[in-house]
């Protein structure tokens, strides 16, 4: 298996994150922006599912009432506007025409507004340190459908973007593997395992016992296996995880490669998130250009 993406990924992005003036106040950010040249390297498509709905713009604020976004689906939450009117049938079109949109363009990964009654994940409000009724209508939607989910706000961070992005490509990467044969099972882990180790130890562990394990395994078998990957590669290391990982996957490709990067650090070295960042994009690029696995990041985009 190679261990690369030739396209362009596309990503579906909440609109008002892309710069787009659709909140109910009139406001946007372009938090595509925190990514200077590098967002030319992927296709967006910006969804709104307020706008969607009908709601117009401007418009009074909706909030989730009497539960979370999956609650909405089933119809014990509901959502309302500042006058109290009731709006669910609207929000519920809204939504399920921006999952119609993003599901016809085959799109896996999705970057939302944290706090937003209708995109957010983890949170549905913006006031003060309150988390509102998380995960609001879309957001629901979204976690169901197993997206590849990234906050917009981390776009602002160089190390948390270096971090979704490597997970992104490896999420992405995988899923278009067609997993047909214990053969085709290990070769896909064999790339990602060193991300997965990083993540989650000891499932990772688990994960690559029960490979080893299995002599004849069924097609519902393997797929369940790539499900467990793919829902690894969804969550979010750590700052310390990734010094160490940097370190250990660097070393190996210093002894047996004979790769060399000046700007490398050791973990115990103190550096800012921008030059930990520099560093890991160092490495990238010297793998992609010797073709060689940097495990940490095992997945590059070529032009090939």
């Amino acid at each position: 298996m190679e261990n690369y993406i030739v396209d362009k990924v596309t990503i579906g992005i909440s609109a008002c994150q892309y710069g787009c003036k659709v909140r109910y106040n009139i406001k946007g950010w372009d938090m595509i922006e925190n990514l200077k040249r590098e967002k030319n390297e992927f296709i967006f498509y910006p969804v709104c599912p307020e706008l969607l709905s009908s709601l117009g713009v401007p418009r009074n604020p909706i909030s989730l009432k009497n539960g979370n976004g999956n609650d909405f689906w089933e119809g014990i939450a509901h959502i309302k506007n500042r006058n109290g009117e009731l709006l669910d049938e609207q929000i519920k079109k809204g939504c399920l025409l921006s999952l119609d949109l993003i599901k016809s363009m085959n799109i896996d990964v999705f970057i939302y507004m944290e706090g937003s009654p209708s995109c957010g994940v983890y949170r549905t409000s913006l006031k003060g340190g309150r988390l509102g009724n998380p995960p609001g209508t879309f957001g629901s939607l979204l976690l169901k459908e197993q997206i590849f989910l990234i906050p917009a706000s981390d776009l602002q961070s160089p190390i948390k973007w270096w971090d979704w992005r490597r997970r992104m490509y490896a999420y992405v990467w995988l899923k278009r593997q067609n997993i047909e044969s214990i053969k085709d099972a290990y070769s896909a882990w064999h790339i990602v395992k060193f991300l997965c180790q990083e993540l989650f130890r000891k499932e990772s562990d688990a994960l690559g016992n029960k490979l080893a394990n299995m002599l004849n395994p069924t097609k519902e078998e393997l797929d369940n296996i790539k499900i467990e990957i793919l829902n690894m590669l969804r969550k979010p290391s750590s700052i310390e995880k990734i010094r160490q990982s940097l370190w250990k996957n660097y070393k190996f490709l210093e002894k047996k490669k004979g790769i060399m990067i000046e700007e490398v650090m050791e973990p115990t070295n103190i550096r800012n998130m921008m030059h930990l960042a520099t560093e890991l994009s160092k490495i990238e690029i010297v793998s992609r250009d010797e073709n060689l696995l940097f495990g940490a990041s095992p997945i590059y985009r070529t032009r090939k």
